[in-house]
């Protein structure tokens, strides 16, 4: 499954999801979700960042590439779209910094945070391949294409 996530940056914060779920505890991840059939990518950033945050953001450029492949048997049965994501990575900019109503929140998402740049080294950002690099990312230092990780469970 092809996904759109977004890096949002205002005033030296990031825009994350809270989320929680039984195997992975608490944790952030970043806005967006899946690409609809016959949907850009940037379209698809945009609509899950509106639908998960209230945000609408325009997309600048694709900062990172990486996919998680979730080896839990009973969920690849269960959830064959998701066990297997390719993350598209975009910096993203608010094209308005009024905050509209939330539409539609992912399943584990709690609510949307702004997190101080300075401490993103201190949570738990999955999938844990990005949260690794996430300073690296946002200083310009890491590769476009970041990995791929064998999960054990799904997450946002």
């Amino acid at each position: 499954r092809s996904t759109a996530k977004a890096v949002i940056i205002n005033d030296k914060k990031v825009l994350l999801n809270k989320c929680f779920d039984k195997n992975n505890g608490s944790y952030y991840s970043l806005p967006g979700g899946g690409q609809n059939k016959y949907e850009t990518l940037f379209e698809a950033v945009v609509r899950e960042c509106r639908e998960e945050t209230g945000y609408t953001v325009k997309p600048i450029k694709l900062i990172g590439l990486c996919e998680t492949i979730c080896t839990d048997e009973a969920f690849r049965q269960t959830y064959p779209e998701y066990a297997h994501k390719m993350y598209h990575i975009f910096l993203c900019e608010l094209s308005d910094k009024k905050q509209a109503a939330v539409l539609e929140k992912d399943d584990m998402q709690e609510y949307s945070e702004w997190i101080d740049i300075d401490s993103l080294s201190d949570i738990k950002l999955l999938p844990k391949i990005l949260g690794e690099q996430i300073t690296d990312i946002l200083n310009g230092n890491s590769n476009v294409f970041l990995g791929s990780e064998y999960i054990s469970f799904n997450h946002g």
